[in-house]
């Protein structure tokens, strides 16, 4: 296993919400990851971690290796894999996003 990719399975494995992000919760730097934040704050999450993939070149590209997902935002809760924002928010106008965070 790589250092990035240790890092990355760390990140996602003792964080309970993780979102992989171009910008931050107060700033998102681009659309879809502004749109993953705003349904996370509709779900009520107060606890999430957010990484700025525009920080770390490894990370960035990394975390596309290590989901298997070939774009960013991505989210994980409790080490598992959600989806990018157009799913997160499938899910969420579904109601099972809201039924997977309060699990």
């Amino acid at each position: 296993m790589t250092t990035t990719h240790q890092q990355i399975d760390d990140l996602v494995k003792n964080n309970r919400v993780v979102l992989f992000m171009k910008g931050n919760a107060q700033f998102p730097q681009c659309g879809f990851s502004g749109r993953a934040i705003q349904v996370l704050k509709a779900c009520g999450v107060t606890e999430l971690k957010t990484v700025n993939v525009l920080e770390n070149e490894d990370i960035r590209q990394g975390i596309k290796e290590y989901a298997n997902w070939p774009t960013i935002p991505q989210l994980y809760i409790k080490g598992e894999f959600v989806g990018g924002s157009d799913i997160m928010m499938e899910m969420y106008q579904s109601g099972e996003l809201q039924q997977l965070i309060n699990a």
